[in-house]
């Protein structure tokens, strides 16, 4: 893992999946936290933040909110679903948080169907997947998943204190025989500001949805993992989200 600069950011932060951007006063947003391994024991001080956040203001012109509620998302629950989910953990007017809810692990997946052919995934935020030094303008599987093997690498190495024991080359080499069968991406162009930086930053990546043939056995816990940790860069920003669309 030397030659890894940097490790990944254990936590992803997901905004609304719509095209909404402003607020108003009394209207309702809801965001997804997601946190990786031993990051998992600093819930309560994620949850403190974003309250005082809210006090303090964010945004264009410091706007200010209430932190209402938090609730621990169930496995299988799909980001498109509609009302409330998940049971509250905590609760803003009582400012006590529950210890109620239990981290997703790998073996929680293993009740989906491991041997598919076919696979259908939406891309439901902008992806941006790296292959030779830079950004693909196309989607080969193997390219998705040397991303996504890269980053559940990443994480259980720095953030879960385990080192895969894979045949890294071999399953790469595996994942070249699955094809695309159809594809209907777009490229979306995604602007935000950094303030370190002190300018804007682009990031967009390409959304929609991508159809893959093969023997995907092998591949299909890697990618029911990734539907919870994302894939490519900027996914601590909520990046590279998608699902596996089940029948």
């Amino acid at each position: 893992m030397r030659k890894y600069p940097f490790a990944p950011h254990p936590f992803i932060i997901t905004p609304p999946l719509e095209e909404k951007r402003d607020y108003q006063m009394g209207e309702t947003l809801s965001f997804e936290l997601t946190l990786i391994g031993k990051s998992i024991d600093y819930l309560p001080y994620f949850i403190y933040t974003f309250d005082e956040l809210g006090r303090m203001g964010i945004g264009k012109g410091k706007g200010k909110y209430q932190l209402e509620e938090v609730r621990a998302s169930q496995i299988g629950e799909r980001s498109k679903d509609k009302g409330e989910r998940g049971e509250i953990i905590y609760s803003g007017k009582e400012k006590v948080l529950h210890g109620n809810y239990r981290a997703i692990c790998i073996g929680d997946l293993s009740s989906f169907d491991l041997s598919p052919s076919i696979l259908h995934l939406t891309f439901l935020t902008p992806t941006r997947l790296k292959f030779d030094g830079r950004l693909s303008p196309t989607l080969e599987f193997h390219i998705l998943f040397r991303n996504l093997l890269r980053r559940i690498s990443l994480l259980s190495y720095f953030h879960c204190g385990e080192e895969l024991k894979l045949d890294f080359k071999g399953i790469i080499e595996n994942s070249k025989a699955v094809r695309v069968q159809k594809e209907n991406l777009s490229w979306f162009d995604w602007e935000r500001y950094s303030n370190r930086q002190e300018t804007k930053m682009m990031m967009g990546g390409f959304i929609g949805s991508i159809t893959f043939e093969g023997n995907l056995k092998e591949f299909m816990p890697f990618l029911h993992l990734g539907e919870y940790i994302h894939v490519g860069k900027g996914t601590s920003f909520g990046l590279g989200k998608y699902e596996i669309m089940r029948a």
